[in-house]
């Protein structure tokens, strides 16, 4: 028994104000280009299932060229693979806030793929001799979750999931997904299953034996750089995977992408002068294999005054943001120079201190994890100074 397993492809995501010479946000037709090639993946290994793990499309109300689109591929995929299941959970960004809202992803049963929008499902496939129960993101939001145990006779269990598995994202990724919900491992029941298929968490990984989170199959988050330093220490890329579910063996299955995050290494600007550190600018992005033209790229500097940040050669900066598809020159200056007016006499604190220490402070629910709400609220500033700085 063969499983595709994908997730979090994220269609109508945009990013960078730039525009193909089509008029489409480029970002946007990266990410559903990469879902083109995914697709095309799919069906030249002809598995047995094919299972999407929530978070097909980047906002509850997608456009209508992300709504066709999408379309069009599971209409690709079930006219290449008719007798093959595709089952779709809805996650997070699936899923309205209202219960007046209706969910697009209704409209794929008209091809005949089973969605899970709200509650949870189980669909039996018993020529596959397969059951998947399908988890999606709202029915662990409920008070009383779902009992996450296989049911019935088939010898393949599966449990499609879209949540933040407890302890597995690093502090510089949590937040940047922000607005799923928190599973405990052991709620999962992991030994019980054939196989868990994971979506929520951006970055491949393997959870535990046969418990998979298959990555988004492009960079569609506020944070990429955290993302690709996460995939390097994992030591994965971006893709699906193929699973067979009775030996319980994963096999990754990379995508191309149009073009990579490079997060160069950071460079320090003590006692340094504007054109060193102009000359030091032009190593790392030359370092760059292929070059940075149309690519995405991230260099910090940390310790630079206001007045080497005045005196570098910003048309030469320029021109690296007009080749690049988009050039994030992270200037950070001396701490000294970035803190504000606030905190105990003799010491400023930094606005990102701030911030935390009022959150720390802050009344809450009782149903609210603190530490992820701080964690959300550090990640949002970041991410806010982040898009002013570009």
């Amino acid at each position: 028994m063969i499983l595709a397993h994908l997730a979090d492809i994220h269609l109508g995501f945009r990013q960078f104000h730039r525009l193909n010479p089509h008029g489409i946000n480029q970002r946007e037709a990266d990410v559903a280009n990469v879902f083109r090639i995914a697709v095309d993946g799919v069906i030249a290994a002809r598995p047995d299932a094919v299972v999407v793990a929530g978070d097909l499309f980047h906002q509850v109300r997608p456009t209508n060229a992300a709504i066709v689109f999408a379309f069009r591929q599971f209409q690709r995929l079930r006219a290449a693979l008719p007798e093959v299941p595709v089952v779709v959970i809805a996650g997070n960004h699936d899923t309205p806030r209202s219960s007046e809202t209706g969910s697009i992803l209704r409209l794929y049963e008209e091809l005949g793929v089973d969605v899970a929008l709200e509650e949870a499902r189980r669909f039996e496939y018993p020529a596959l001799d397969l059951s998947v129960l399908a988890v999606p993101h709202q029915a662990l939001r409920e008070v009383e979750r779902p009992v996450l145990r296989p049911e019935g006779k088939a010898s393949h269990q599966v449990l499609l999931l879209h949540g933040e598995v407890e302890g597995v994202y690093p502090p510089e990724i949590s937040g940047a997904n922000w607005g799923g919900v928190v599973i405990r491992p052991e709620e999962m029941h992991p030994s019980d299953w054939s196989y868990v298929a994971l979506g929520h968490y951006h970055v491949q990984h393997q959870v535990a034996d046969r418990v998979w989170y298959a990555g988004a199959l492009d960079y569609v988050t506020s944070n990429p750089w955290g993302e690709r330093r996460d995939e390097e220490r994992r030591g994965t890329s971006k893709g699906w995977l193929l699973v067979d579910v009775a030996a319980g063996t994963v096999t990754r299955q990379p995508v191309t992408l149009a073009r990579q995050v490079h997060d160069l290494p950071p460079l320090y600007g003590d006692a340094v002068t504007a054109g060193d550190l102009d000359r030091l600018i032009q190593e790392r992005l030359q370092s760059i294999p292929g070059g940075w033209a149309d690519q995405i790229v991230r260099q910090v500097v940390f310790n630079v005054s206001r007045q080497v940040t005045r005196q570098l050669d910003h048309s030469a900066i320029r021109a690296v943001k007009a080749a690049a598809l988009h050039f994030h020159l992270d200037l950070r200056r001396p701490e000294s120079d970035s803190a504000i007016g606030v905190g105990p006499a003799g010491r400023r604190q930094p606005l990102h201190e701030v911030l935390r220490d009022y959150l720390t402070r802050r009344p809450l629910p009782a149903e609210l994890d603190r530490e992820q709400f701080v964690q959300a609220g550090v990640a949002l500033l970041a991410a806010v100074a982040q898009e002013e700085d570009g």
